[in-house]
């Protein structure tokens, strides 16, 4: 077996609050192998999304290292992380965060065209045909159901075939059986494209689904 593709070792992360620091995430190691799904797990407010954060280097740990394909993410500013991101990363929230000024082809093509990709458009429109969206090309967000949003989110971030895919409660927002559908989409990218899984979830049915399961509580491994 190859070094982990995500590898945390002592992860602390403290946040400072109105009566003092607030530990958040007390003492993670945890290491993701290559192609592998996790389901992150926990109850509210046990830090399963600013795990995530951490992993996506979204958010800075206080404590511990964090490495991604070799990468150790104290050793990156800002522009490094943001680069890293784009050209490894694929992130999927609860809550969409596509821009609502695009439509949902400039959506999926934005991060292929950041990459300096000359055919990103063709991309997206494959990758909103592949999630099913193929007549919704030209749909702002607003004109989107949030089933249909979240779709577009999945196509966006599988567009560039990263190496890892986060996911936090990519179906939060969505009714039971718009949850399933996207949930099939999520782990059809993960198969096709080989990229490592780790996703956030409450849903005992839908952690299942996952390699392995991993439970977070008062911001340690249970």
């Amino acid at each position: 077996m190859g070094k982990p593709v995500l590898s945390l070792n002592n992860v602390q992360l403290t946040l400072q609050g109105n009566a003092g620091p607030v530990p958040i995430l007390k003492g993670i190691s945890l290491n993701v192998e290559r192609g592998e799904s996790i389901g992150l797990t926990g109850p509210s407010g046990s830090g399963k999304s600013s795990l995530l954060m951490l992993m996506g280097g979204l958010e800075s740990a206080t404590g511990g290292t964090i490495t991604a394909l070799g990468q150790d993410f104290a050793t990156l500013n800002e522009d490094a992380l943001a680069r890293f991101r784009r050209d490894h990363m694929g992130i999927v929230f609860q809550s969409f965060h596509l821009i609502p000024t695009m439509t949902a082809l400039e959506n999926v093509a934005t991060p292929l065209e950041l990459a300096g990709d000359r055919d990103a458009f063709d991309k997206a429109r494959a990758e909103l045909e592949d999630v099913g969206l193929g007549d919704r090309t030209d749909h702002y967000p607003s004109q989107l159901s949030g089933g249909e949003q979240q779709r577009v989110a999945l196509a966006r971030a599988a567009a560039p075939r990263p190496d890892i895919l986060l996911a936090d409660e990519p179906t939060g927002n969505l009714d039971s059986t718009t949850g399933e559908t996207i949930i099939d989409l999520l782990f059809n990218l993960r198969d096709r494209h080989g990229a490592t899984l780790v996703l956030v979830t409450h849903a005992s049915e839908l952690a299942a689904r996952c390699d392995r399961i991993i439970e977070l509580r008062d911001g340690a491994l249970a």
